[in-house]
């Protein structure tokens, strides 16, 4: 990607708080998913080195499961998009096809995204520099896929939401076997997750389902999803001279319950990649069966490509 995302991940390393969930407004139900995903089990292919709109490095994506679509965002082609925190979101089929984009002017850096059925996104938006300069969402937005258009924070079918007034860093994923939305945000000098029902936000409520610390002692932060009761993170580097191949990808499973680190893993998922950066999380219902998904940029500068890797073994 063309900034590095060193986005404050071991902020809240030491702290007392550790992984402790702390206590929410809401109480907790039962979860309609069962059981979480084993991380060592080996990663399956599902699209491979697919050209997005543009051209620059995928950041994140998310499924319309029912509609079988992919969407994908990424920074808008241009040296000044960064700096602007402006996306290209791109509609893909299942296998990979380009069926549509649209662009997304001072949204942010496109960390990641939630998709609700039928093609209605979620993502962070009010975009503002942090302390090293990226440009990051200050609220949640909601809108409707509608190709070729290009959005800005104010614009008509575009509402915002701020569930934690005064979080920065604001960004969300949806988890499809639940409903529930969770996003990531920074407050206080802690990058935290926070899961309502996506209902519940879109009222305007502020209530919580969990909140949690994110675990000390990852690497640099790529994406992430929730499955039920688990929350799973993302962290890694393109490949380098520092990082050759197998790489530094790893994925870490929280207990969104109680905050714990329950599991950690390296994935060797697309190691055959050149550049090879992790890239977004999303989970995919297939005949009602879910796949813990994670992307994976490869190519030139210029010239990037995207592919998806997932697990679906449970334990």
């Amino acid at each position: 990607m063309p900034l590095s995302r060193r986005d404050l991940l071991t902020i809240g390393a030491g702290l007392g708080a550790g992984l402790a969930a702390t206590a929410v407004t809401g109480s907790a139900r039962a979860s309609a998913a069962a059981g979480r995903f084993d991380l060592a089990a080996p990663a399956t292919q599902l699209i491979w080195k697919k050209a997005l709109y543009d051209e620059t490095v995928l950041q994140s994506f998310a499924f319309d499961n029912p509609k079988g679509h992919i969407y994908a965002v990424q920074l808008k082609n241009g040296a000044a998009s960064a700096a602007a925190g402006d996306l290209c979101l791109t509609r893909l089929s299942l296998s990979g096809a380009v069926l549509g984009h649209m662009y997304l002017k001072g949204f942010g850096h496109g960390g990641q995204i939630g998709v609700e059925s039928p093609g209605v996104l979620w993502t962070e938006t009010d975009a503002a520099p942090d302390s090293s300069g990226a440009m990051w969402g200050r609220r949640l937005a909601r809108f409707s896929f509608a190709d070729g258009r290009t959005l800005t924070p104010s614009s008509s079918g575009v509402t915002t939401y701020t569930p934690i007034p005064g979080a920065t860093n604001t960004t969300c994923a949806i988890d499809p076997s639940t409903g529930r939305l969770t996003m990531r945000y920074l407050l206080d000098g802690r990058m935290r997750y926070a899961v309502y029902e996506l209902s519940a936000v879109k009222a305007g409520g502020k209530d919580k389902l969990y909140d949690v610390a994110q675990p000390s002692g990852l690497g640099v932060f790529q994406g992430y999803a929730s499955y039920g009761d688990y929350l799973y993170l993302l962290d890694g580097t393109a490949y380098s001279a520092s990082n050759p191949a197998p790489g530094n990808t790893y994925i870490t499973c929280v207990d969104l319950r109680t905050g714990a680190q329950v599991q950690r893993s390296l994935t060797q998922a697309g190691k055959s990649l050149d550049y090879r950066e992790p890239e977004g999380m999303a989970v995919q219902i297939v005949s009602g069966a879910p796949r813990l998904c994670l992307g994976l940029a490869s190519g030139a500068a210029g010239a990037r490509k995207a592919s998806i890797f997932y697990k679906n073994a449970l334990v």
